[in-house]
């Protein structure tokens, strides 16, 4: 008779397809931690990079102001050349070059146009500023061609187009000056800095121009209507000097070299 072979039956554990209620809650405490960690890294990053396309964008100023106001280099001067001859140019006429505004208009047919474009090209622009700039035709800069004021990034120092004295009779007051290729000789004065337009706005101000109060002044520079100094780069302020170089800084006013009161004598020195 035969032998009957019993096999032994192993019984297996069923297979388990997810995760476990303890092993998601791990898993996610274990993102949580990295994210905690590197959010701050990667946020400043961002930030970094955001303070040196604005530095880059002031630099790019800096540098067509050089050029600008050169003799022998500078290209058109606008209207200038009639007004003041061929040496003298005003800031303003500068600064509508940059924008590319009144005679310098640069985008054809249209009456109006915005910045930043599509292609979120806008050289005249901070990085952390969202706000889009208004642009219009046949329109001088400091007559309302550039705005809100609320959306500009940067300011063009003020004593660079207007300067204080006193009339015959001792009274102070401020006069359009015209510059020459000589203020290349100042290249610790600052040229153009970050703002912030709803500063300037709650002041009555263009925003465009700007100066800090002046303690030694009898004028209208004495008071600090016309300083409102954007820090949005971690508390700090890009400032561009006539020299080309740009700088961070937490306090502008305690930098101990920068001219910040200086301004053209009658020759636009």
């Amino acid at each position: 008779m035969p032998r009957r072979v019993f096999h032994r039956t192993r019984l297996l554990a069923p297979h388990r397809g997810g995760f476990t209620l303890i092993e998601l809650l791990v898993t996610v405490a274990i993102v949580v931690i990295l994210l905690a960690v590197m959010l701050p890294a990667l946020g400043k990053g961002i930030s970094s990079a955001r303070t040196f396309k604005c530095q880059l964008s002031l630099r790019g100023i800096a540098f067509d102001f050089a050029i600008f106001a050169d003799d022998e280099l500078h290209g058109s001067r606008g209207h200038d050349e009639n007004l003041y001859g061929g040496r003298k140019f005003s800031l303003q006429t500068f600064i509508e070059s940059q924008y590319g505004v009144d005679e310098f208009w640069s985008y054809g047919d249209e009456q109006i146009v915005y910045r930043p474009d599509s292609a979120d090209q806008d050289m005249m622009r901070c990085s952390e500023v969202n706000a889009k700039v208004e642009m219009r035709r046949n329109t001088p800069c400091l007559m309302g061609a550039v705005g809100p004021t609320q959306a500009l990034s940067f300011g063009f120092n003020y004593r660079l187009f207007r300067i204080e004295y006193l009339n015959a009779s001792g009274n102070p007051r401020t006069k359009e000056i015209q510059l020459s290729g000589s203020i290349l000789h100042n290249p610790l004065v600052p040229l153009v800095w970050d703002i912030d337009g709803h500063s300037a706005a709650e002041n009555g101000e263009l925003g465009m121009l700007s100066t800090p109060p002046d303690p030694g002044s009898i004028g209208p520079y004495l008071t600090d209507i016309y300083w409102f100094p954007g820090r949005r780069h971690a508390g700090r302020t890009n400032v561009a000097l006539i020299d080309g170089s740009v700088a961070a800084t937490a306090d502008p006013l305690a930098e101990a070299s920068w001219r910040w009161h200086f301004q053209p004598g009658p020759s636009g020195r």
